[in-house]
């Protein structure tokens, strides 16, 4: 449409408004003069105005999800310290109410990488099962968070398995350092903890 048959705006004055986009190599400092003369050999009384560069644009038009995505990052963050906390009190405590059982077979005459291997394989079980339940809901809440992602897929599997295996590792040092720990006790001492 010619510019002179674009309908008025409604900003009182009954100016025309129009937007160009220009590509060009050089940097946009450069180019604004250049603009503003070939803008004057058009029309010397058009005024240009709010000129930006596409990635000044695109960032203004973005910075409320960007803000929302940090938000939902840090709070992620946060939500994956605590569940690491969380594993590892739960796994400690677990080993912690099995120190009468780990005295009655350190007492017996049980090796210790046997005592240390039992309680491994208990809590690689409960693991294994916190991990497969993790990782169902994760999957299951991927929608919502796939509107926000541009060239990137909610369910990329680096960030899926590096999650995994910070929990896992956690789980299982969570597992294995209070079972050392309760092996170093005395097993009369461990039959009397109650």
């Amino acid at each position: 449409m010619p510019y002179a048959q674009l309908p008025l705006t409604q900003l009182g004055q009954g100016y025309r408004i129009i937007d160009f986009v220009v590509r060009s190599s050089m940097e946009a400092g450069e180019i604004v003069p250049v603009m503003r003369s070939v803008v004057g050999e058009v029309d010397r009384s058009l005024a240009m105005y709010d000129i930006q560069t596409v990635e000044d644009y695109a960032s203004a038009q973005t910075v409320g999800d960007r803000i929302y995505l940090t938000l939902l990052a840090a709070f992620g963050g946060v939500a994956l310290l605590l569940a690491i906390a969380g594993v590892y009190g739960i796994m400690a405590h677990s080993v912690n109410q099995r120190t009468n059982e780990i005295g009655v077979r350190a007492a017996l005459g049980a090796e210790s990488w046997n005592v240390l291997c039992l309680v491994l394989r208990h809590g690689l079980f409960l693991i294994l099962i916190g991990l497969l339940a993790g990782l169902a809901a994760s999957f299951a809440l991927t929608r919502v968070i796939q509107r926000f992602l541009w060239q990137v897929k909610a369910t990329d599997p680096q960030i899926f398995v590096l999650a995994l295996l910070a929990l896992a590792g956690v789980a299982i040092l969570a597992c294995y350092i209070p079972a050392r720990r309760t092996l170093k006790v005395d097993p009369v001492v461990a039959l009397r903890t109650e």
